[in-house]
């Protein structure tokens, strides 16, 4: 056989693995008219049709499965190759990080003090998200490792892992704890306003599940993607808010606010995701080995 046109190649394995022609024209940034040209000019090359129409979806037919199964992991050695480049000739390795908005920072920083070496030559850059999106990016490359409050689950996502690195548990805090203090826990959360991680979170999912198994329906006044800024809401509102038992190290000194209770069967987990190309990554394995005893209580 001549030559294969990779481009072509790739325009048709971009389609696959988004299910549409618009979705895989937008990833390449060109027009859907231009990718259907291209895919076309494969299928001529290889004299046979590769896709076909399920509804408003793209799929391959059963020789474009067998052609997006060899390109597949053609495109997935060039990227891998591009890493192993990356994090192996550069003076300072660049690690490109996302974190779950839902995750204590304080906890989160202190993970990635582990990725840094003691010569300090790496360039960290770190992107926020949701669970989701972020677990998105990395199946595309374009992020390196993510930290998440819930694994990943690699048979359904092929070619992904995930680690746990600890736990802790839950405390409810108040900016006004000593006029609380001897209130029912059940009660406080039926009548007082209450701030919680978003039900899109894993923490919310939890929590919301351990309202219904106490029989407790709280007042809830609002729910937050981003940890920080329940918590900053929190500190200025007469409001109860929810937050690792660690937190309580954090903000000593803060204004008034203090832990009231705790919900001993609430935890907050810690996962490291990485796809299999970066086991052998230096900031990978240090984060994968280091002791987080101290960190996680």
């Amino acid at each position: 056989m001549a030559h294969l046109n990779y481009n072509h190649l790739y325009y048709f394995w971009m389609v696959c693995k988004q299910g549409s022609i618009t979705k895989g024209a937008d990833k390449l940034c060109l027009t859907p008219q231009t990718v259907t040209g291209q895919i076309r000019a494969l299928e001529q090359r290889l004299n046979g049709k590769l896709t076909k129409r399920n509804g408003r979806h793209v799929e391959p037919t059963e020789l474009g499965q067998l052609v997006f199964q060899y390109a597949d992991r053609m495109f997935g050695l060039s990227y891998e190759m591009l890493d192993i480049v990356n994090y192996s000739q550069q003076e300072n390795i660049l690690f490109d990080v996302g974190v779950a908005d839902a995750l204590s920072k304080r906890l989160v920083s202190q993970v990635l003090l582990h990725a840094v070496p003691d010569d300090n030559a790496i360039h960290l850059r770190c992107f926020e998200s949701t669970h989701e999106m972020l677990l998105e990016q990395l199946s595309q490359h374009k992020l390196d490792m993510i930290l998440s409050d819930c694994p990943v689950d690699s048979t359904q996502q092929a070619g992904l892992f995930s680690v746990k690195l600890g736990e802790c548990s839950m405390s409810l805090f108040a900016s006004h704890p000593d006029i609380l203090a001897d209130i029912p826990l059940a009660t406080l959360l039926a009548n007082q306003k209450l701030l919680i991680p978003s039900r899109a979170t894993a923490m919310g999912r939890k929590l919301m599940q351990w309202f219904d198994q106490q029989g407790i329906v709280p007042n809830i006044l609002g729910e937050f993607d981003d940890s920080a800024l329940m918590k900053a809401f929190g500190i200025n509102h007469q409001a109860l808010f929810i937050a690792p038992s660690t937190y309580a190290n954090e903000i000593s000194g803060v204004g008034n606010v203090a832990p009231i209770a705790n919900l001993e069967t609430v935890k907050e987990e810690y996962y490291v995701i990485f796809a299999e190309r970066m086991i052998q990554h230096p900031a990978v394995k240090r984060i994968c080995e280091a002791d987080y005893s101290h960190l996680f209580v």
